[in-house]
C-alpha cells in the first residue's frame, strides 16, 4: 500500500467533511480522556488535548503562530482567543481553509488570524517569521515529516518554539516496541517512531528538544470511541446529510484508497485501540537564540 499524496489527503478531508464534523466535532484530532469509560464529548476531550499541548509552551501576547495542518481552525482560534496572539493556519484542503476563515471571522478574529492553502513541505513564508509553529496530529500525513520540521525550523525566529502532537512507537512492560500487527503500520502507510528517534531528528533540523510527554493512556480511548461512532456512522450520517449524500460521500472516500472501505476502517480503529505499542506523544522544541 502506498501512502496517499498530501493533496489526496486534503481532497479526502474536504469530501468527507460533513461526516467528520458529525463524528468528531471541530478539532479533528484525538482527545485527552479521563478514562476509557468517560462519556465526555469529542469536543471536550479534543479541546483538552489542545490545552495540554499549549500548556507545554510559553505563549506571550503578540506572538505569531503558524498552525501546520489547521483543519477547520479550532486549535488556532482557541490559542488566539486565549493568549491574544496572531497567526496563520495552513491546509492542503481548500474547503477546510474556507471554513476556518469563516469560523475565525465569526469569532471576531479575522484581523489577526487567517488561513490559507499551502504545502507544509514548502512553506510560503520568509525565514524567521513566526514565534510558534504548531503541528497537532498533522505530521503523520506528510510524505517526509522531517522536511516539514526543517521548514518549521526555517520559519521560526530565534528562541521560537515548535509544538507537536503525533502518534509514536513505544515499548510496553520492557518488551521491544512493535506495532507491525496493525495493518497501516505493517504496510508502511503509517510510520511510527520512538520518542528518542523523534528527538534526534528534531536536533538534526537545528532545534533543541524540550518537553516530551507520553499521553498514550489518555489518548488511547479515542480509537475505541471513534470505532463506536464509525460503526454507527451510516445511520447517523443519513440523519445528518441524507442517505443519498452519504452514499456519494462514502463512494468518493473509497476512491482515494481502495483499502479504506467501511469495514476495513472500523477494523483498523480497533487494531490501534488494542495495540499498546501504538502511542501518542506531545513534544516541544526550541530554536536556539
Amino acid at each position: 500500500m502506498t501512502k496517499p499524496t498530501p493533496f489526496k489527503v486534503g481532497e479526502a478531508y474536504d469530501t468527507f467533511a460533513d461526516l467528520l464534523d458529525h463524528l468528531m466535532g471541530v478539532n479533528l484530532h484525538h482527545g485527552y480522556w479521563a478514562d476509557d469509560t468517560s462519556d465526555e464529548s469529542f469536543d471536550v476531550a479534543t479541546t483538552r488535548l489542545t490545552d495540554k499541548l499549549a500548556g507545554l509552551l510559553t505563549i506571550r501576547p503578540g506572538d505569531r503562530l503558524l498552525d501546520i495542518g489547521c483543519g477547520v481552525g479550532e486549535p488556532a482560534i482557541r490559542l488566539a482567543s486565549a493568549h491574544d496572539i496572531e497567526g496563520v493556519g495552513i491546509s492542503i484542503a481548500p474547503g477546510q481553509v474556507e471554513r476556518a476563515n469563516d469560523r475565525a471571522a465569526a469569532a471576531g478574529l479575522a484581523d489577526r488570524l487567517s488561513f490559507q492553502f499551502a504545502d507544509a513541505m514548502d512553506l510560503p513564508f520568509p525565514d524567521e517569521s513566526f514565534d510558534l509553529v504548531w503541528a497537532l496530529e498533522s505530521l503523520h500525513h506528510m510524505p517526509d515529516r522531517w522536511q516539514v520540521v526543517r521548514e518549521a525550523a526555517r520559519v521560526l525566529r530565534p528562541g521560537g518554539r515548535m509544538a507537536i502532537g503525533d502518534f509514536s512507537l513505544r515499548s510496553v512492560d520492557g518488551k521491544p516496541a512493535d506495532a507491525s500487527s496493525c495493518d497501516l503500520v505493517r504496510m508502511g502507510a503509517l510510520k511510527l517512531l520512538e520518542v528518542d528517534d523523534y528527538q534526534s531528528n528534531l536536533r538534526a533540523a537545528g532545534l533543541v528538544p524540550e518537553a516530551a510527554e507520553d499521553v498514550s493512556d489518555r489518548t488511547r480511548p479515542s480509537w475505541g470511541k471513534a470505532a463506536e461512532r464509525f460503526e454507527a456512522a451510516r445511520e447517523l450520517a443519513e440523519q445528518h446529510i441524507g442517505a443519498e449524500q452519504f452514499e456519494v460521500t462514502l463512494s468518493r472516500f473509497r476512491q482515494f484508497s481502495a483499502e479504506l472501505q467501511f469495514e476495513v476502517t472500523l477494523s483498523r480503529f480497533r487494531q490501534f485501540s488494542a495495540e499498546p505499542s501504538v502511542g501518542y506523544v506531545l513534544l516541544t522544541a526550541r530554536k536556539p537564540d
